[in-house]
């Protein structure tokens, strides 16, 4: 899918403007807390029906108004323009339309529209918990996989309800019933995570490699409980440590994915830009990923990319970025003339949008 024309009214400090965009690549170019990110945020939005940076949707509406709406329109690979509007109240109400049907279920619509994004926040991926690294490939996944999503839905229910259970009054035989239903789910949870992680290494060290300049070497590894036994025995095994904590203390919500460069955590040795180079890394393995395995190329979100980057790795970078195999890139930055000398240097099409505080001033193409 190809986004062609955005029409984004109150969502954020944005009031009321509508973007024509080309097949090449869009650059949102402006000083900092003028709109750059708020315009991919949209973008994100109506792919995976949640702000790509945590806010809820109250927090999405424009200060003194009771809306916002999106609305896009999407050339599809068959050359058919499909349409899709989000809208959300005050109220509480979200109404999500593609080609004028509202969806009864939101998550029927994820991985309708593939997105990547690849911004500031992706430091949490790296310095954070484990959840942050589970989120993110919980996310990916879900854009290639239904019956993941799915399985992630019924798990985390069982879960809140056998902790629930954990903190009153039960008897073995009730407790043995959500272990089977939470067992069942974590199955396949575990096996896709592995199937994934597999697939996603050797492009992310691919992908490192022309970035650094092949200086670093990277991995990634999946870690999981469920390496050693079945979810079942994991369970009957901590019963009692579970009856006491008043939680359940095994299961993939406590799965982790482990970053390391030469051998070493990422976290603790690598530098700032060996950090962003890899996040790229990974990033730029899923959008092919979800490429290869949906049959879109996903729309690619580059948010302030360059900073932390020297020359070189933003040239290798932007090289990647041009072979081609990549769907539809919009970035920002907050250096005019940067921007345009990267996009001359690598002889990409591009749009360069200025934007002011929560308005498109002008649109530049470029050849």
């Amino acid at each position: 899918m190809q986004l062609r024309k955005l029409h984004i009214r109150n969502f954020k400090n944005l009031e009321d403007e509508v973007l024509e965009i080309d097949s090449g690549i869009t650059c949102f170019v402006g000083e900092n807390g003028t709109c750059k990110t708020n315009l991919l945020d949209a973008i994100y939005y109506l792919s995976m029906c949640r702000s790509a940076v945590g806010q809820t949707e109250s927090q999405c509406v424009k200060t003194g108004e009771d809306f916002f709406g999106l609305q896009a329109e999407y050339l599809d690979r068959n050359l058919r323009m499909q349409y899709l509007s989000a809208t959300y109240t005050r109220q509480g109400k979200k109404c999500f339309k593609f080609n004028d049907t509202s969806y009864t279920r939101l998550s029927d619509h994820i991985g309708v529209i593939p997105v990547v994004i690849i911004s500031p926040m992706d430091n949490d991926l790296i310095n954070d918990a484990a959840e942050q690294r589970r989120h993110f490939f919980d996310q990916f996944i879900s854009q290639i996989d239904r019956n993941y999503l799915r399985a992630l839905i019924r798990y985390s229910t069982a879960l809140s309800q056998r902790n629930s259970l954990l903190k009153g009054n039960f008897t073995e035989e009730i407790l043995s019933i959500y272990d089977v239903q939470l067992s069942h789910e974590a199955d396949t949870i575990f096996r896709v995570r592995k199937d994934v992680i597999e697939r996603v290494f050797p492009m992310l060290a691919q992908f490192y490699g022309v970035i650094s300049g092949h200086k670093e070497r990277v991995s990634l590894a999946y870690r999981s409980a469920l390496t050693k036994a079945p979810l079942t025995e994991l369970l009957l095994e901590c019963r009692e440590r579970d009856r006491v904590m008043q939680y359940t203390t095994q299961g993939v919500h406590r799965d982790d994915f482990l970053f390391s460069i030469n051998d070493v955590q990422l976290r603790k040795f690598g530098s700032q830009g060996q950090q962003k180079s890899f996040i790229i890394a990974l990033k730029l393995a899923q959008s092919l990923i979800l490429s290869e395995l949906s049959g879109e190329k996903p729309i690619l979100l580059l948010d302030d990319i360059f900073d932390k980057l020297d020359e070189t790795r933003v040239r290798n970078m932007m090289q990647i970025l041009s072979s081609g195999d990549f769907g539809q890139i919009f970035i920002t930055d907050c250096n005019h003339n940067r921007i345009k000398r990267v996009m001359d240097d690598i002889n990409a099409d591009y749009k360069i949008v200025d934007v002011e505080f929560g308005k498109i001033v002008r649109e530049i193409n470029a050849i």
